[in-house]
């Protein structure tokens, strides 16, 4: 594994897990107790600011009528470098929380943890006007779980052929020891894949394969700071996709967001 992000080290508060959940691994079985993480304070590295050079633009997909969409220009090459830094210091692992995949499917590592609001809610705040405002009559929530799924694409890795499922939202208790969930009323109705890093940091392969209606398909390559979108579940109109095979050496990052809907 090589990483790409290129940013100063900077410094980290300690973390400690605020749940267990039983974690899927790539060619089956499950470890009872995976943890999904937090860190003990707020790191300064994450928190967003301003970012009046950002211009996010949103680029729609056609795919045969489904949903899915690009935004770019989400968070800055720096911020991004800096998410990648603190995955790296919660630790990825082969198991993902919480996650059922069949043997073979999700061939990645992978880092869970609840993110802080000085993350979430700028990134929220930037592209809110370019999502859909509602999904079958369910208004747009106007914040993203704070529940990351990370993804760590090394030399040969693949996330084969799947449909995402929806999840609930989670945030950090106001002690910060465990993971809260939301209300079941709120749901989430879009995957947001928010790249890490891409070819122009050394990623060869590790595009996103979105398949449509009668054997089409797309593929979409990660740009770093960019972030792609689609309907997911497991209804008629949830897109089936592929995290397509990583080549090279240089490892690939995303982070998954849910982007969730329901009455406020």
């Amino acid at each position: 594994m090589v990483s790409a992000a290129s940013a100063p080290a900077a410094v980290w508060p300690g973390h400690h897990a605020v749940a267990h959940l039983p974690g899927s691994l790539p060619m089956g079985g499950v470890v009872p107790m995976t943890p999904v993480h937090a860190f003990d304070s707020p790191p300064a590295a994450l928190e967003l600011g301003e970012q009046p050079g950002l211009r996010p633009v949103r680029h729609d997909i056609e795919l045969g009528g489904l949903l899915a969409f690009v935004i770019d220009q989400v968070v800055t090459p720096a911020e991004a470098d800096a998410i990648v830094q603190a995955t790296e210091q919660l630790g990825y692992r082969a198991e993902a929380p919480g996650i059922a995949t069949p043997p073979g499917m999700r061939m990645n590592k992978s880092v869970h943890w609840v993110a802080d609001d000085s993350l979430m809610w700028p990134m929220f705040a930037r592209i809110a006007h370019l999502l859909p405002p509602n999904l079958y009559g369910a208004p747009l929530y106007p914040a993203f779980s704070r529940r990351l799924n990370m993804y760590r694409y090394d030399a040969n890795d693949v996330f084969n052929r799947h449909t995402d499922g929806n999840w609930p939202g989670y945030s950090l208790s106001a002690d910060r020891s465990t993971m809260e969930e939301w209300p079941p009323h709120l749901r989430s109705g879009l995957t947001m894949l928010l790249y890490l890093n891409g070819p122009a940091d050394g990623v060869q392969g590790g595009s996103t394969r979105l398949f449509g209606p009668q054997g089409m398909h797309v593929d979409v390559a990660p740009v770093k700071g960019a972030a792609l979108f689609f309907r997911h579940g497991f209804d008629f109109d949830s897109v089936v996709h592929e995290g397509c095979r990583v080549t090279g050496e240089v490892s690939k990052y995303v982070a998954r967001v849910n982007v969730m809907y329901g009455g406020v």
